[in-house]
């Protein structure tokens, strides 16, 4: 079948939007007519990092829609039903380890085989049956689809990554659609304080209606000194939801000391943003203070966890529509991966089909 899909055909240039081939569904391959899909800077670091040999190729990693088609090994999910199209399997398969292997999906463009493991840039989705999850008709609204990564990364990461409990300070630094899930998440655990970072006075702002209890403008002060300086002794756990080095630099020394006793451990650091292949850890933060340093990809399964993030959608606790303060066309992704990556988006946005 012929659809319309956002791709990268050549390193360093625009997307480009046009028609593409897509097969038959395989037996383990589902079919999704999308209505929507989340932009998220992993797209712009995938666009900036993209090579000859890896064109072309999709895009996106959340979305939701309908099955239109299904292959005939698929039994969880059938055509009509509404569902999640993420970057994450269902369950009992490693994510990264798994998305890797399923690479090319085999859509093509212009007779050449399309690149990557998953994508929601497009009208129609073909993918991986583990990375389609079923949700009711009634949690299928458009802004559903940012469960597929901000949340489950986001708030994950907070939940299952670091296991926050009430009472504990957390520093989250970057507020994008990944950080305001993990800023939502750490203030329905009760964290207290909740510190967000930033160097864009509006997404602060914004960060203190999704429960951030203090803010730092990282462009005017020293976010290190400025977290000592609310905590007095620094955070239980920080976060990085940007990826940049500094900021992955910044979030053991914002951590508060453990010691020399077998149960005084110290701070957590948990790196969810975009990693960057080089960066410099003082090893006494280690050795002399025990503080922690894990990566994550929010330690979500989604059959358990997308219920969940709908459910507290549905209660007002966790209000998606809020979190999506800006919708574009596909014909306007261009437009929306550059609005993103020059800081003008506060919340997430999505593309609507």
């Amino acid at each position: 079948m012929k659809t319309r899909a956002a791709l990268v055909t050549e390193p360093g240039k625009p997307l480009t939007i046009d028609e593409i081939e897509l097969p038959d569904p395989k037996p383990n391959q589902v079919i999704v007519k999308m209505s929507s899909t989340g932009v998220c800077l992993s797209q712009v670091h995938e666009i900036a990092s993209a090579t000859p040999d890896q064109c072309p190729h999709f895009l996106g990693h959340e979305g939701t829609g309908v099955v239109s088609d299904a292959g005939r090994d698929v039994t969880h999910i059938k055509e009509g039903d509404s569902a999640i199209v993420t970057w994450v399997p269902r369950s009992g398969f490693p994510g990264r380890g798994y998305i890797d292997g399923i690479s090319p999906l085999g859509a093509t463009y212009r007779e050449e085989l399309i690149q990557g493991p998953v994508y929601t840039y497009g009208e129609d989705s073909l993918a991986d049956e583990q990375l389609v999850i079923p949700i009711s008709s009634e949690d299928a609204s458009l802004e559903s689809c940012i469960v597929g990564c901000a949340v489950l990364t986001g708030a994950g990461a907070v939940l299952h990554t670091a296991k926050v409990r009430p009472a504990d300070s957390v520093c989250i630094i970057g507020a994008g659609g990944i950080g305001l899930s993990a800023i939502k998440m750490a203030s329905l655990l009760q964290a207290y304080p909740v510190i967000a970072v930033d160097i864009v006075d509006e997404k602060l702002e914004f960060a203190k209606q999704w429960g951030a209890t203090h803010t730092v403008n990282a462009s005017e002060v020293d976010p290190i000194e400025a977290v000592w300086e609310i905590t007095g002794k620094g955070v239980d756990f920080s976060f990085d939801a940007i990826g940049k080095r500094e900021v992955h630099e910044q979030l053991l020394p914002m951590t508060r000391s453990g010691g020399p006793g077998a149960d005084n451990v110290g701070g957590m650091a948990v790196l969810i943003g975009w990693p960057q292949k080089e960066m410099t850890l003082n090893a006494e933060h280690f050795v002399f203070n025990q503080r922690q340093y894990r990566g994550s990809h929010g330690s979500s399964i989604p059959e358990r966890d997308f219920p969940m993030f709908l459910r507290l959608h549905r209660e007002g606790l966790f209000p998606l529509d809020k979190l999506v303060t800006r919708q574009y066309t596909l014909d306007q992704t261009n437009e929306a991966i550059d609005d993103l990556a020059n800081g003008r988006i506060a919340g997430r946005s999505i593309i609507v089909f």
